[in-house]
């Protein structure tokens, strides 16, 4: 290589379909001496509804929309033929933001050129047996990596416990999402938009939900917290899922006190957060499920949002001393932690003022791709070595 050349990354997600993912390829291309083209379906249906890829105004990274096969089913999910043309291109390295056990991952591994690293992103913390073919998928995507990325440490522990048997299992880094600073931050004409929306204007403490209405979320564990709770205290709920309906009739016996907002979409989520007080993130462990890590924690650490969370997987390494953590059924210490912060507003501001620090030093999008771009010189120097 040429001391002038730039090195060219191909990076690969479903996920890259929303702009505010996309802050990855951006920040690397802004941070390193890196050419980088991100490429992500070009219509998906995520957790939001249906996005269509495309290009934001002032990404410094190439964007390149590929239809998708079976884009309804992510395990199933294959891209068009358009990504075995890209794969064919000169590249430096390439990244595969989809997880080692679905068919993209397999697709990607087997198109990128033997000379070429390539890294992979994982975000799974059970040691869970996949069924074929996703067992076989999985096998073949680690045995060509060159280098894994974990996105939180009880996922590179479960990584390290299943000894897979290739290279990536001596290049892993565990290395966090990161968070938009500058879309999710303290905005108090924001706050005041969204609370006058919700009809509130009596300074009454909100007390926020963010995520999938399921039952591993804990949703309906902070609806009977909330019920037994004796300081004042209204509710803002935003999320979907198949608690929908139970939620709604919980929501309609408090009257004005609670807002369940279903349809909200991901450039509203930051409005939402502003009017918050405190967020609680109550998730509950399953058999087969564990919070993997927990985005709407460091989003509402950058929004100045005073945050608790219960002990579920990854959440205690996101949140360490920023926030509340509260044992996933103990009852008594939610209600206690709830009504502490619905009271104490220095407590609140206490949390949000770490809450915040900890966004900009640990999850900022800068500091997560320079992360990143160490890690890739260290997979491609062991190429080399």
């Amino acid at each position: 290589m040429t001391a002038n050349r730039r090195r060219r990354l191909l990076t690969i997600g479903h996920s890259y379909c929303v702009d505010l993912n996309r802050r990855l390829p951006h920040e690397i291309a802004r941070a390193g001496d890196w050419d980088v083209t991100a490429v992500g379906p070009a219509r998906f249906r995520g957790d939001f509804g249906w996005h269509t890829l495309e290009p934001a105004p002032g990404e410094l990274c190439k964007v390149v929309p590929v239809p998708v096969r079976f884009g309804r089913w992510i395990h199933a999910m294959r891209y068009g033929r358009e990504l075995s043309s890209l794969l064919a291109e000169p590249w430096d390295l390439v990244h595969c933001w989809e997880e080692p056990y679905v068919a993209a991952a397999a697709q990607i591994a087997r198109g990128v050129a033997p000379d070429v690293p390539l890294v992979l992103a994982t975000f799974q913390n059970i040691a869970k047996k996949y069924p074929p073919p996703f067992n076989w998928i999985e096998r073949y995507s680690m045995a060509r990596a060159d280098g894994v990325i974990a996105f939180g440490r009880t996922t590179a522990e479960v990584m390290a416990a299943r000894g897979f048997n290739s290279a990536a299992v001596k290049n892993v880094a565990v290395i966090p999402p990161g968070v938009d600073l500058t879309q999710f931050r303290p905005d108090e004409a924001r706050r005041a938009a969204t609370l006058a929306r919700c009809g509130w204007s009596d300074g009454i403490p909100v007390v926020g939900f963010l995520g999938r209405l399921v039952p591993e979320k804990g949703i309906e564990l902070l609806t009977t917290v909330l019920d037994r709770m004796t300081s004042q205290w209204r509710a803002l709920v935003v999320g979907s899922g198949r608690l929908e309906e139970a939620v709604s009739a919980w929501a309609g016996r408090h009257a004005d006190r609670v807002r369940v907002v279903t349809t909200a979409q991901h450039d509203e989520v930051p409005a939402y957060l502003n009017a918050m007080d405190v967020l609680c993130a109550p998730s509950q462990t399953t058999p087969r499920w564990r919070e993997q890590f927990g985005r709407m924690l460091i989003e509402a650490f950058a929004s100045g949002v005073a945050v608790i969370a219960s002990t579920s997987g990854e959440i205690p390494y996101v949140v360490a001393d920023a926030g509340l953590l509260v044992a996933e059924d103990d009852l008594p210490g939610w209600q206690h932690a709830i009504e502490m912060l619905t009271m104490e507003q220095a407590r609140r501001c206490e949390l949000a003022r770490r809450g915040r620090e900890r966004a900009e030093s640990v999850y900022g999008w800068p500091v997560v791709a320079r992360q990143h771009l160490d890690f890739f010189e260290r997979v491609m120097a062991s190429r080399r070595s």
